[in-house]
Order: structure tokens, then sequence, then C-alpha cells
């Protein structure tokens, strides 16, 4: 688009501020190869000089990307560190910077500030009626502000559609005739099932600074007096033309006391709170206590569940009837509402799937996971290394002969590129027009139909697909490691390597290593070992070659290969429990060979793991 146009006679009437902008974004796109370069230098020259401010070398990844920690890419992050922590750092948030790309919205950490509602100013006023011109007070109070909960739901599957910054609705003022202001709507922040949430504690430069730091902030540079003006302005509601009376009465000054004390009890309590960090790991539905029950009455109320609560609302401002005494009978003066709680949360995604694959880029990861779920699962399917991006889950569907749903021997698991020019060319061809429905394919057994087992299942499982992990990861090269996290609860992990590789045992090293520096003991969860690839021990079957040396060698590799996993991969015994050696099943995902012992061995450690919880 750029290359198209002139930017100085398309943008002649737009300020230079927007140019900045735009050459900000030319720039950032030449750094990461999104433009050539002779068409940045034809944009740079058609700016004025004001706003090319900004050099190739200079360049971020565009506005809006999303680092580990959930904010955007600013050099104000990163101040305070030093040339090794600034370049440490910036290497992490590109590595973030490249899982979000290719139209990914996968998203497992993210940092949001989140702010109760404020409460609802009170009212000064007076009843009026006919034969009554003086009536009593009658202002209402403010409703309170809505709180802010945190529920877990099974139909998320990212924190993408997260909002980085939450309010909660405000309280409504107090109107005349004793009507009291409407209490905000609680707002609930919906995240998926497996998520942690941590509160960021005070010394935390990501940390928002909370209701009161905020108020500070905004007194200073005053004098006293102009201090104690702005604060009686933003705690108090005057009847009109008499805000300078009702500062000079005994009973206003009084009042003012009283409203301190109690802004201190809250302040008190407030810290008392922060004191004690939410912590949540959000892995159950929450469900009330009626929803529980069910033998409940027919026609029992079941509420809904909230969720946790994070951030409490404001209080509402008392009305003018509330300061109705002996002494002061005519009271011109109401609150205002307070602020809600504001607090920053850390919310970190960790999938709840049964198995995690963790292998080398190219490894057949995604071929396996579609294998193995009948093509369920919609994994990027390619020749090139890093195909997937970010985590993916797939549910398996075993029987108890060790077969699974989509199971098939002769199926071949192409390219996903492929496999939708092929099923296009079969849309157009309308090969599909007598094709049976879901339902249609469904056993009946009460209806004469011969029972189907394409859909009967005797044990289901899930399995995580993940980015290659290569050398040095930890020190983010490649995607980096920090998605990992989407396996830390899996209770088994499940090695594969490439067994076309002259050496696949020196894969299984790296793996295990950068497993460790991620988490230490992460690699004892490891129970199998798939050496995928092995299309050679097919010998001559059709499209597996046959050539008679390289079905030995082949051999060979894996014998080395099994040696070597029984001599260096075993698990020592430790906390009362045996030690054990890592199966090792040599397959072709492509080609569907020996995927049935697979799924077997992965439902056998997925019985072991649910037998212990």
């Amino acid at each position: 688009m750029l290359h198209a146009l002139n930017l100085r006679t398309f943008l002649r009437p737009i300020n230079v501020p927007l140019l900045t902008h735009l050459s900000r974004r030319c720039f950032a796109a030449e750094s990461y190869g999104l433009l050539p370069k002779h068409v940045v230098e034809k944009a740079r020259q058609s700016l004025p000089p004001s706003a090319v401010q900004v050099t190739p070398t200079q360049a971020s990844p565009p506005e809006g990307s999303l680092s580990e920690e959930g904010g955007n890419w600013t050099s104000r992050s990163l101040s305070g560190l030093d040339e090794d922590e600034r370049a440490a750092a910036k290497r992490k948030r590109r590595t973030e910077w490249k899982r979000r790309q290719g139209k990914e919205n996968f998203l497992d950490h993210v940092i949001i500030h989140v702010r109760g509602g404020k409460g609802g100013d009170g009212c000064v006023a007076f009843h009026r009626e006919k034969f009554k011109p003086y009536g009593p007070p009658s202002g209402g109070s403010g409703g309170s502000g809505g709180d802010v909960y945190i529920l877990p739901t099974p139909h998320l599957t990212t924190l993408s559609s997260v909002p980085v910054r939450v309010r909660a609705q405000a309280g409504g003022h107090g109107q005349g005739t004793w009507q009291n202001g409407k209490t905000g709507a609680p707002t609930i922040i919906k995240v998926p099932l497996g998520t942690i949430v941590r509160q960021l504690a005070q010394n935390d430069p990501r940390r928002a600074k909370d209701e009161f730091e905020a108020e500070e902030e905004g007194m200073e540079g005053l004098e006293v007096e102009e201090k104690r003006k702005k604060l009686r302005a933003m705690r108090w509601v005057h009847y009109p033309d008499w805000e300078d009376e009702n500062v000079e009465r005994d009973t206003f000054q009084e009042a003012e006391r009283t409203m301190y004390r109690e802004e201190r009890e809250r302040r008190l309590a407030r810290k008392m709170r922060a004191s004690h960090l939410i912590h949540l790991d959000l892995d159950k539905v929450e469900e009330t206590v009626e929803a529980k029950d069910p033998n409940a009455p027919l026609g029992t109320g079941r509420k809904e569940s909230f969720g946790h609560l994070v951030a409490r609302g404001g209080v509402g401002g008392y009305g003018n009837p509330h300061f109705l005494g002996p002494d002061n009978r005519s009271p011109k003066f109401a609150t205002r509402g307070t602020e809600g709680e504001r607090i920053s949360l850390s919310l970190e995604l960790k999938l709840l799937a049964d198995i995690g694959l963790v292998g080398m880029p190219n490894a057949g990861k995604s071929t396996l996971l579609r294998a193995i779920t009948g093509g369920r699962a919609r994994t990027e399917v390619a020749g090139y290394a890093f195909t997937t991006l970010n985590p993916i889950v797939g549910v398996v569907r075993v029987r108890d002969d060790g077969s699974f749903e989509g199971w098939d021997e002769g199926r071949v698991v192409d390219e996903t590129r492929a496999e939708e020019l092929k099923e296009r060319e079969m849309l157009d061809a309308g090969e599909f027009a007598d094709a049976l429905t879901r339902n249609q394919k469904a056993p009946r057994e009460n209806w004469g139909y011969e029972q189907s087992d394409a859909t009967f299942e005797d044990f289901r499982f899930t399995v995580a697909d993940n980015p290659g992990l290569i050398s040095q990861a930890s020190d983010n090269v490649g995607l980096g490691h920090s998605f990992l996290r989407s396996i830390e609860r899996s209770p088994a992990l499940v090695y594969v390597v490439d067994l076309s590789e002259p050496a696949p045992w020196d894969e299984l090293v790296v793996l295990r290593d950068e497993l460790e520096k991620y988490q230490p003991g992460m690699s004892l969860k490891a129970r199998l070992v798939v050496a995928n690839k092995a299309d050679l021990l097919g010998g001559g079957q059709e499209g597996m070659g046959g050539d008679e040396e390289a079905v030995m060698e082949a051999r060979e590799k894996l014998a080395r290969l099994q040696e070597f996993v029984k001599n260096e991969f075993t698990v020592p015994q430790r906390d009362m429990l045996p030690g054990r050696e890592l199966d090792v099943v040599p397959i072709s995902a492509k080609f569907s060979m020996n995927l049935r012992k697979v799924a077997t061995l992965m439902r056998g450690y997925v019985e072991d793991a649910r037998e212990v919880e």
C-alpha cells in the first residue's frame, strides 16, 4: 500500500504526530521483514524531517503486541536494567511477539488492572409539597459500586478475550424524595480452566497504583490550602451556594472528623487485605451449594456462581438525612461515594492436558496429534520448522482393544495445505452430496441398525501439542520456552524425536536439559519416547521404501536409541516411588503405523495418574 502512493501528497492535511506514528510503524515493518527496504526509503523521503525520528534499528514489534508480562513494547518498562538484562528482556519479548503471528490469538499470560466501581454520591435535597414549603431533608444515599469477580469456565481456551483493564459499574447517585442510588452490577471476568491468578506485590514495577496512591499522586505540587479544598471537593456535596457557610459550621466540622475516622478504618482494612495477596488456582468449575445438590426440590432456585471476589466496589455516599440531629435540623451537605479497590493481577494459563508432547521443531508432534485424534485436532502440518506457534490440545478417545476413534491402518496424514486443497476439490466435484451426517452415522440399536464402533469409546484423555523446543530456548532462542507452562500440570510427558536424524539421542539430551532449565524436576514426568518417522522399519510397504540396507541401518539406530534411553533416562527411585524406565516406541505418524501401542501406553499413564489423585 505504501509503495502505491506518495505519503506527502496523501497526508498533507494531517499533523506531524500522525506522520511520526506512521513512520514508526513503517520502520518497524522494515526491521521485521514485512516491507522491502526500498519501499521504506521512499516513504522516509516523502515525510517531513520532523516526522522522521526513528531509525530501523530502533524499531520494535508492532504496537499492541503483548510481551509475557502483558505490557506494550515501551522503553519505560526496560528502565533500570543494565545492558545485558535489557538485551535479554528484548529477546524474550521478541519470542513472545513471534508467537502472536500467523493470525494466532492464543495468549497464556497477561497482566490485567482491575478497578471496583465507584460508589454513588449522596444527595442534598429537602421535601417539598403543598402546604409544606419547608419539609425535612430527603436526599437519598448513593449506591455501592459494583464488585469484580473472576470465574473459570470450560468454554474458553485462551486469555486473549480477557480485557487488560477492567472497571466495574459505578453505583447510582442518590436523588430527592429519599431515593437511594442503584447498586452497581457485578463485573465477572471469565477465564479458562487451569488459570493461575496472582496479585502483584507492592514492590512490583508492573503494578498499577491503588486508589489511595492515585489520590496522593493527584495532590502532588499543591499548597496546603489548595490540597484541603480539593480533598473536601472530592468528599463532600453541598447545597447550592452553601459551601462557604457549611465549612464554618460546627456540625459540618464534626461530621468531617467522623468521616475521616471512617476513612482511616477503611485504609487500615484495605492495608490488611493487601498484606494477603490473592493467589487462586482455578482448575475446577465453580458451583453454588444449590446447584451441587441433585436432590433439591423441584422448582428450587439455583443461583449462578459469580466466582471469586478480587476487587470490592466503593461505598455509596450518605444523603443529607444521615446528618440530621438535634443541633442540625437542616443539613445542607452530603458525602460523595468512595473509589473502588484497584489491584493488578497476573493471569497465567496452564492447560489441563493429561499428556504433553515435547520435541524438536519438525519432529512430527502435530502430525502425531492429528493422527491419534482422528484429524479433529486442527494442528498445522507442514514441512518446515516452527509450524506450531502455540499449544494445541486434542481429545483422544480409546477403546479397550487399543484402537481409537478415527484410527485407520492405512490412513495417511498429509500436510494441512494439501488436505485442504483435496477437500476443496472433492467439495467442488460434489462428492459430499450424499455423505451421511454425524447423526446419521450414530448407532441406533433400537432401530435395528448395526452397531457402529465409530463413535464408541471406553476411555478418553487429552494431549497437548507444543511448539518446538531447541537448544538454548531458555535464553529465548527460537520461540523460547515460556509455552511450557501449558504442560506444567500434565502428569506425563512424551518425548517425540525424529528417527531419520543422524543422532536422535542428542535431541533427547537437549529436550531434557531445557525442561530442567524451565522447571527443575519437570523431566521426571517423562514416560515415553516416540521415535517418529520410522517409515523404513516398514520394509517393502508401499510408499515407505524397500532398501534393505536402509532398513537395517534404521533398526540399528532404533536399537541404539533404546539402549541410550535405558542407560541415561531411567527415572531414579524417589518419594517411595519405584524407579522406572522410559518406553521407546517407533512409529510413523504420517502413515498411522504403530499408533495403537502409543495410544494404549498413554491411556495407562493417565489411568495411573488419576488413581493417585
